[in-house]
């Protein structure tokens, strides 16, 4: 018994050319969805943003994983806006005197 794979018919040879053209056919290969993006002016959020064409050339099982760090990133960037920048600032009582 081989371990190696038999070799092709002759005439059977695909050379990368035409292996691109037949994934270039397929309709069950990944591809671009075309979906524009706008630039939000946060560069945080257009950097999250643009990694979602990253799911582009995945396959749609690889999708989650993506779209899954995409969120947790914008959820962190909107997390951070709701943050107080520093501690309280003291107030001064109703009813002392400055």
């Amino acid at each position: 018994m081989s371990d190696t794979a038999p070799d092709p018919e002759p005439g059977t040879e695909t050379v990368p050319e035409e292996q691109e053209r037949e994934r270039e056919h397929d309709p069950a290969a990944p591809a671009p969805l075309g979906v524009p993006r706008t630039p939000t002016g946060s560069a945080e959020a257009d950097a999250l943003l643009d990694r979602l064409a990253d799911a582009d050339h995945l396959a749609t099982d690889g999708h989650v994983e993506v779209y899954e760090d995409v969120h947790r990133g914008l959820r962190d960037a909107l997390t951070a806006l709701d943050a107080r920048p520093g501690p309280p600032v003291p107030t001064r009582h109703p009813t002392t005197t400055p």
